[in-house]
């Protein structure tokens, strides 16, 4: 069932993509350098450094395509060394300080002797640039098949032009996990160095429930720092 799923996902995902705006195509890119690649909470790198980059394009209608990649360390039996991102989806405003980022999120780990793929709604309503509401939905998250809803509240506070902290609260709500999820926040540093490099400082700290969920060594606080470019 889980397969079939992330197979009508991803079609979908194709689908979406080959009805993008063909005129007038932004596109943009990143790439980053982790000394830990720490997602809602938990350490998907055992600890160890990762290498991240992405690119995506945009067309006038809000429509976008992207896709991004990172460096991974899972369990030894998985053999997952990297992990893809695939997301299309729609970008754009609602009224003057209201924006909306909805998109369907594809994970793939194409290295792995498991099937660790999955597929996720998402859905990002932004005021005034600086603070937002996130949402993300799946039938399969973490690549099982329990239902998975993601939920965080955040807030970027501009110190001056070069320097702005972020913090956000978030709570992961999943089928089969004791407690019936967890919590976890985070807050972070962020240093223009100079267009387009940023060094990034982050804090991420998750309650019991993940610990137990993931490990002590997986969850629990843990810093990251990074430096990161976008062109």
């Amino acid at each position: 069932m889980k397969r079939s799923r992330s197979s009508l996902y991803f079609a979908a995902f194709v689908a979406l993509f080959a009805s993008a705006d063909a005129l007038a195509i932004d596109t943009s890119g990143s790439a980053a350098l982790t000394s830990d690649y720490v997602w809602r909470g938990s350490t998907q790198s055992q600890g160890d450094a990762a290498v991240q980059a992405g690119f995506r394009v945009a067309g006038d209608s809000g429509v976008y395509a992207a896709v991004s990649g990172s460096s991974v360390e899972f369990a030894p039996e998985t053999h997952a060394s990297s992990e893809l991102d695939f997301i299309v989806g729609w970008n754009g405003k609602l009224a003057d300080d209201w924006a909306l980022d909805a998109n369907l999120l594809h994970y793939r780990y194409p290295a792995t002797t498991v099937d660790l793929n999955w597929t996720e709604l998402n859905a990002t309503l932004t005021w005034k640039d600086n603070y937002w509401l996130a949402l993300g939905w799946s039938p399969e998250a973490l690549g099982t098949r329990q239902d998975g809803l993601y939920t965080q509240v955040g807030v970027r506070v501009p110190l001056s032009p070069r320097l702005r902290v972020e913090t956000a609260a978030a709570w992961y709500q999943l089928q089969d996990a004791v407690g019936g999820g967890y919590a976890h926040g985070q807050l972070s540093a962020i240093w223009a160095v100079a267009a387009p490099v940023e060094l990034r400082l982050s804090g991420h700290f998750t309650d019991q429930h993940a610990r137990e969920l993931f490990g002590g060594q997986a969850a629990g606080t843990r810093w990251e720092a990074a430096v990161q470019a976008s062109f």
